[in-house]
């Protein structure tokens, strides 16, 4: 059966979300700082007391099993929950779904040692740790073909160098899982394994943290690593399987990062609206300009077609269990994500006019977010290429000079099917 209906019992629940959301987590994007200085006494204060309702309610970190302590919800119930709290940047940590915890959760769960499990996974699942997942490089950016980080193996130990970029919350980080090359010469994509490291283990230095305009606090690190010495069992996976974890981490992230953004964008839109019908100018309220209404309108239109283009992919997800199946909806979610947030962001400044650019607007922060999440997970141009290549692979070519779709042929064919004569009065017979 094919439908656009939530049950009741979960709408209800995503009833709660919005109006928890709105009321009680928002505010706090105002007044404090990193989401993940979860030691900031302020978040102790008034994080805390929130997310231990989200827990009494049982909607705490759904995306995992109940083995883990999560209502283990399918995809589609994920984006329709982190629609509503991705309204907040202190939405998905208040709920326990936040970015890159949730992703480093599913590789332990996976991956880790029952030590590392006990040690890691369950303080991070409880929010009492946060962590990183560090992979892009200086000079590698997108490629990760091109990482230079070596992890070489020193009797019983594996001795980790080399430089890591934009590792996203590392200076709040009690643990790194990080990508590093361990046989040089091996297949592109048998070269690099993955590893859990504590973040006290000497020889890790966060040469400086970078941030971007709407963040409050810088924390994305460059990172150099000097001989970090860490156990054998510290690598996740086998040897040389680094894009294979790697994996496990990714599918559903972008899901749940294009629902944040449909949210993100959602607001400007409503925002937009509300501008739109306060605000009066040569004699008329903006509302009535056509060049108005023609931006509200496609912003409309657009949030509908990206929102059925998420839950389209994430339905394809339950139904598969496989994201590597669906890689071309999902590399076609995040490449139509930025240019939504941005575009919509952009009328909705426009229409604010001086006031859209002042810091009293989130605006601009929104439209530099348009761009943090183009180049997050993949910069959009590597997505484009996957969907077009996903696309391809099964197009067969044309066996002649010209398409078999020719209409003169198109034509023939059909005669020929029902067994007509050729029509004399067609000049192309």
């Amino acid at each position: 059966m094919w439908n656009f209906e939530t049950d009741p019992e979960f709408q209800q629940q995503l009833d709660w979300i919005d109006q928890f959301v709105r009321e009680q987590i928002e505010p706090l994007d105002h007044i404090l700082g990193s989401q993940w200085n979860i030691h900031d006494p302020d978040f102790v204060k008034l994080v805390r007391p929130l997310q231990k309702q989200v827990q009494e309610r049982g909607l705490w970190a759904c995306h995992l099993g109940p083995e883990l302590g999560g209502k283990g919800y399918g995809q589609l119930k994920l984006a329709l929950m982190n629609e509503k709290f991705g309204r907040s940047r202190f939405g998905p940590i208040v709920f326990g779904c936040q970015a890159p915890d949730t992703g480093n959760a599913e590789i332990l769960a996976h991956y880790g040692t029952p030590e590392q499990k006990k040690n890691y996974l369950e303080p991070l699942l409880a929010n009492d740790i946060v962590s990183c997942f560090t992979m892009t490089e200086p000079q590698g950016g997108a490629d990760p073909l091109v990482l230079e980080a070596r992890a070489e193996r020193d009797g019983d130990s594996w001795v980790i160098n080399g430089e890591k970029w934009f590792a996203s919350n590392a200076r709040f980080a009690s643990f790194f899982i990080v990508m590093a090359v361990t046989d040089p010469d091996a297949a592109p994509y048998r070269r690099m394994s993955m590893f859990i490291v504590p973040a006290n283990t000497p020889g890790i230095e966060i040469v400086r943290n970078y941030g971007f305009y709407g963040e409050p606090d810088e924390t994305h690190a460059h990172l150099r690593w000097t001989n970090a010495r860490v156990p054998l069992d510290s690598m996740l996976g086998e040897q040389g399987d680094a894009f294979v974890v790697a994996q496990v981490r990714l599918g559903g992230g972008r899901m749940h990062h294009a629902m944040r953004t449909l949210a993100q964008a959602t607001r400007a839109f409503d925002m937009m609206c509300e501008r739109a019908v306060s605000r009066f100018t040569k004699g008329e309220q903006l509302a009535k300009k056509q060049m108005v209404q023609e931006k509200i309108a496609d912003s409309w239109v657009e949030l509908r077609q990206f929102r059925l283009l998420v839950l389209e992919t994430a339905w394809l997800m339950d139904q598969t269990k496989d994201s590597r199946s669906i890689r071309k909806n999902i590399a076609a979610v995040k490449t139509v994500m930025p240019k939504l947030l941005h575009d919509i962001s952009a009328r909705a400044l426009q229409i604010h006019g001086s006031l859209g650019i002042s810091h009293d607007m989130p605006f601009a922060e929104w439209i530099i977010n348009s761009y943090h999440v183009a180049l997050a997970d993949g910069p959009t141009e590597v997505h484009k290429v996957t969907v077009a290549r996903e696309v391809l692979k099964d197009v067969q070519p044309a066996a002649g000079m010209f398409p078999d779709y020719l209409k003169s042929e198109q034509v023939r064919r059909a005669r020929e099917k029902f067994g007509l004569e050729d029509n004399p009065r067609d000049p192309e017979a």
